[in-house]
Order: C-alpha cells, then sequence, then structure tokens
C-alpha cells in the first residue's frame, strides 16, 4: 500500500512538471511567434505555382488509364526528356529566359459585408508589384463578393486599380457574384470574365435602420441626441426621427450612387451606365450582352488557358497560427467530436 501511494506521488510529480514544461513552451513559442508575425506583416507569403498542378493532374490521369507496359515506356520517356531539358537550361543564360518569360499572376479575394479580405489582397498586390512587369505579365483576381459597406469595398477596390495604374493587364474571373461593391472591384479590370450563371451588377446603394422611437416613448423612456453641427446625426435608432433628417440621408444615398456610377462609367466607358446602374442584377450571359462583362468563361478555363502563354503563378498571405492557437482549435474539434459522439449515443438509444 506505501508503495502505491509513493507511486502516485512521483506520477503525480511528473505530470506537474510534464504540464509545467508544456506551458513554458508555449508561452515561448507564442512569444516568439508574435515577434516573427510583426516582422512579417502577421502573414507568410505563399507562392504556387499552377503549371505544375495542373500538369501533374494531367499525367496523373494519363497514368492510369495507360497499361503497365505503357506507363512503364512512358515513364522512361518522362525522364529522358527532363534530362535532356536540364541540359538545353545549362547552356542557355537562365536570368535572360526568366525575363522574356511572361507571368500570370493569381489572386484571390472572397470578400464579406466588411471587405474583410483587403489586408490580404493590399499585401499581395504589393508584392506582385514589386516584380510584374507591365510589357509581359498580367495579374488575374478571382472574385467573389456580394458587396457591403461603401468605404471598405472603395478601398479594395482601389488596391486593384493600383494595378492599371502600373500598366499591368488586370483581368477580373467571377465564377459566382460580383454584386454592388464586389462589381466596383470587377470594374477596375481591363477584362472581366464570368461564369454563366454567375451574378454581376447591383449598382445601387442601400441603408436600413430599425427605429425604438415609439417602444421608448410607450413605455416612459425619453432619449435625447445632442449634436453640434446640423447635419451631425440625420437618422437615429432610439431617437424622433424628422423628415428633414429623412431628406438629407437619402440625398447622401444619392450622392453616393452617383460617385458609384462615375466610378463604374470611368473604367468601363463602353457601359451605358444609365441603363445598368438601377440596382438591379444580371446573370453572366444577359451581363454580357448588356456588357456588364467582356466574356463568358470559368476561372478554371480562363487558368488552363493561361498556361500555354506563360507561367501561372498564385500569390496569397496567410497569418500563421501560434501554438495555443492551434492547441485552442485542437481542443475545440476534440471536444465537438466528442459532444457529437455522445449525442449521437443518445439519440441511438432512445431511437432503440
Amino acid at each position: 500500500m506505501e508503495f502505491l501511494t509513493e507511486y502516485g506521488l512521483f506520477l503525480a510529480k511528473v505530470a506537474t512538471f510534464v504540464v509545467a514544461a508544456i506551458v513554458l513552451v508555449s508561452i515561448i513559442v507564442s512569444a516568439t511567434q508574435r515577434e516573427r508575425d510583426d516582422h512579417e506583416g502577421e502573414g507568410e507569403l505563399k507562392i504556387r505555382k499552377l503549371n505544375d498542378q495542373f500538369r501533374r493532374l494531367k499525367e496523373s490521369i494519363q497514368a492510369r488509364l495507360m497499361t503497365d507496359q505503357e506507363r512503364k515506356a512512358w515513364q522512361k520517356k518522362k525522364k529522358k526528356e527532363a534530362k535532356e531539358e536540364k541540359k538545353v537550361a545549362k547552356k542557355q543564360p537562365e536570368p535572360e529566359s526568366a525575363e522574356c518569360k511572361a507571368r500570370i499572376y493569381v489572386l484571390d479575394f472572397d470578400g464579406d459585408i466588411k471587405a474583410s479580405d483587403t489586408d490580404t489582397l493590399r499585401r499581395s498586390v504589393s508584392a506582385v508589384l514589386s516584380v510584374a512587369n507591365p510589357e509581359t505579365d498580367e495579374v488575374v483576381v478571382r472574385l467573389e463578393s456580394g458587396g457591403g459597406l461603401v468605404h471598405a469595398y472603395g478601398l479594395a477596390a482601389a488596391q486593384l486599380d493600383r494595378i492599371r495604374s502600373k500598366g499591368i493587364r488586370l483581368t477580373a474571373c467571377v465564377d459566382k457574384v460580383a454584386a454592388s461593391g464586389g462589381y466596383m472591384m470587377a470594374c477596375v479590370a481591363d477584362h472581366i470574365v464570368a461564369s454563366p450563371f454567375a451574378i454581376l451588377g447591383s449598382i445601387g446603394v442601400v441603408a436600413q435602420l430599425p427605429n425604438f422611437h415609439r417602444f421608448l416613448k410607450k413605455n416612459d423612456v425619453d432619449f435625447e441626441v445632442l449634436t453640434a453641427g446640423e447635419h451631425k446625426r440625420t437618422l437615429t435608432i432610439f431617437g424622433e426621427n424628422t423628415e428633414k433628417g429623412r431628406e438629407k440621408f437619402r440625398e447622401d444615398l444619392e450622392d453616393t450612387h452617383v460617385l458609384f456610377k462615375e466610378y463604374v462609367g470611368e473604367r468601363r466607358p463602353g457601359l451605358d451606365i444609365q441603363a445598368v446602374a438601377n440596382g438591379d442584377i444580371w446573370f453572366g450571359k444577359r451581363a454580357l450582352e448588356v456588357k456588364l462583362i467582356d466574356e463568358i468563361k470559368t476561372s478554371d478555363e480562363y487558368l488552363i488557358d493561361a498556361c500555354e502563354r506563360g507561367e501561372v503563378v498564385s500569390v496569397s498571405f496567410q497569418r500563421k497560427r501560434t501554438l495555443p492557437e492551434k492547441l485552442g482549435l485542437a481542443t475545440s474539434a476534440a471536444l465537438e467530436h466528442t459532444v457529437w459522439k455522445v449525442l449521437s449515443a443518445f439519440r441511438n438509444q432512445k431511437i432503440q
């Protein structure tokens, strides 16, 4: 019995030491990670060569369709070709060939109501502009957004304007939706490509808010709004709104709409802006008819064709998770899995 007691105390000491070591390591790793993120702009540059990705996919399918004998002969031929390419590469000066080769840089933007992906887009654009050649290179933005806050999407569109102002060809690919603020971004491109049923347009402005003034008045609750400046506050949620305030709010919406139409019209001069800037949306084929877009094609099809023209490179920034974040995600996943197992067992028992 005494042995078991001593053994239990020993295990408790070991467990305490292990837990303390894990906590200490977590703190050190977390501090190191934060310092690294501060130096790297809280993100890591990710580069993927899509030519290689599509080539491997093609070769994988080809290999599976061959017989064993055909596959061996094909693999032997590929090795021979690879050796010949290495010999040729050694003879030719690499810097000159690299300069002459066209590159297509691929950026992704997945927009929410606040255009939260703008910071990642900003860094990606800065990275591309530091190396892109206006004479040969192209930037492709795979864009998905239903729009959101005016100032947020105005900034996102301005990031794409940086590419166009440098004289680099910009193409926007829309597979699902680029409406309202999303179309504000898409219209910056020299060429807009959309899938047949992608949603485009919605060139309009909307604002809505509830008002609880009558509810508060019914319950004898006073709410006061004090302002300095005639138009500092036009409509409120809790105060009593006036017709004068509503009229000023409508004027602001109309002015924002005018700015939106001017922005689109300047970047797509061939578009009949008065005909399409009514807040309506168009699906891909119909959008082509009214010149909201220039071509019907999916982003995959466009990029596979681009591989024939040059080197296609995907550029993105991804923030590294700290060790505590990783542990938290792992713990959350484990708890979720456990709860799901318990609920499933309970449900099965109840059904039986």
